[in-house]
């Protein structure tokens, strides 16, 4: 059976299902189909705000539920800026569903059993704390929790129990090097060879991934994503640092023109899970902005949709500047490229109705010609005028969970 067969057999099922038993999706999914592309043509895509509306008008947990309430033993809530967090219930079944994939995750990472993982997170509602480590303990590794710790206390925890993986965002990963620096730890006598990172694009941005490098002295670094609503989605390909390949056994993909609909090899992510049937997300516009290698069978030997360079954005989170698409990754891999930057912030203003950006850094050390060597290297990769500000040590936000650097501020 090919993978487009699998593919199409499960989403039937699933479509069978919903339409019995989820009231959310059983009137979205009246039109019947035969083919993948019967699928994405009459099945309508589904937006965040159609299930925080569902929430709103059904709370606490909406309507997309295919087993009655009691089933469900699972709660975990999405991250938000807007005020509008999604609740998510899983049963075990689905839950067991995403463990399935985190291993996947965790196999193409090199992770064995009896590794020892280290999760630098404060354990909160969100979904991929939980399903990681509990995919960990299912492979038989020690599973070490870092909730509730300082990052100096996380340091001593990931130096003393000897852990070999690291699970974090970039930023953090960034972070704890930073302490260790501080405190005079070298990071070379740690038993860490694999850090794998998510919640940012940053794991596939060039310069963060090899500034991450030098700090962890040569441990692999592995980027992968997911979302509360799908589950974890991607594994980073072993044969080409950047690319990640959709699960695509365990989600049917496409990509589109998030202003048009249509297919593109360059858009936004539009997910479907095939396994999580009790809490389904279907043709979900995921916001991830991607771009897809159409090349053919990836020199790893899958044919698994190929993302290069990961995830690029976020759709809300690119910036128009003097007719320029300014992508956050962008900008973050001229600054890690540059060198000498412990932190950044990035200001969005708006100047006569268009929008401008501008720099704050908070250099590593001393270093007049730092902001100089930053607008000429931005300028060069996007050929705009950005200028760079230096503020003092300490001055910026660290940043455990998804950094957010990009403000809008008054002009």
């Amino acid at each position: 059976m090919t993978l487009r067969d699998l593919q199409l057999r499960r989403l039937q099922a699933l479509c069978a299902a919903l339409r019995a038993g989820n009231a959310f999706y059983a009137p979205r999914l009246a039109a019947e189909f035969a083919t993948l592309e019967e699928f994405s043509a009459r099945v309508p895509v589904t937006l965040k705000q159609d299930f925080v509306a569902d929430q709103a008008e059904h709370p606490p947990f909406g309507t997309n539920h295919t087993e009655p309430l009691e089933s469900y033993t699972r709660f975990c809530q999405t991250s938000s800026t807007t005020g509008h967090p999604l609740r998510w219930l899983d049963t075990p079944a689905s839950w067991n569903w995403m463990l399935d994939c985190w291993e996947r995750v965790f196999t193409e990472a090199g992770v064995r059993m009896r590794d020892r993982i280290f999760f630098a997170f404060s354990f909160g509602p969100f979904l991929g704390f939980w399903t990681a480590f509990d995919a960990a303990t299912r492979m038989g590794c020690l599973a070490i929790p870092g909730g509730g710790m300082s990052s100096t206390a996380r340091l001593r925890t990931l130096i003393d129990s000897q852990a070999q993986v690291l699970c974090c965002t970039p930023t953090y990963a960034i972070r704890l090097a930073e302490v260790a620096r501080a405190e005079g730890t070298d990071l070379r006598s740690l038993a860490v060879r694999t850090v794998i990172v998510a919640g940012e694009p940053g794991g596939s941005v060039p310069g963060t991934r090899a500034l991450l490098e030098r700090h962890w002295s040569g441990a692999r670094i592995v980027d992968h994503h997911g979302m509360t609503e799908t589950g974890p989605v991607s594994y980073e390909c072993v044969r080409r640092t950047g690319v990640l390949h959709v699960m695509e056994r365990e989600f049917f993909a496409e990509v589109i023109d998030p202003a048009s609909g249509a297919a593109a090899s360059e858009g936004e992510l539009v997910l479907t899970n095939l396994g999580r049937t009790a809490a389904p997300v279907v043709r979900y516009r995921t916001g991830d902005m991607v771009r897809v290698d159409n090349a053919g069978p990836c020199a790893c030997g899958t044919n698994e949709m190929a993302l290069v360079g990961g995830i690029l954005a976020r759709r809300d989170d690119m910036v128009v500047v003097r007719g320029v698409n300014v992508y956050p990754s962008a900008i973050e891999d001229v600054i890690r490229a540059c060198g000498g930057v412990a932190e950044y912030r990035v200001e969005i203003l708006t100047v006569r109705a268009m929008n401008e950006i501008r720099l704050q850094v908070e250099p590593e050390a001393a270093d007049e010609q730092l902001a100089h060597r930053l607008e000429s290297a931005l300028r060069d990769a996007l050929g705009l005028r950005i200028p760079a500000e230096m503020v003092a040590s300490g001055t910026l936000p660290r940043f455990e969970m998804k950094a957010r650097r990009w403000v809008r501020v008054p002009a």
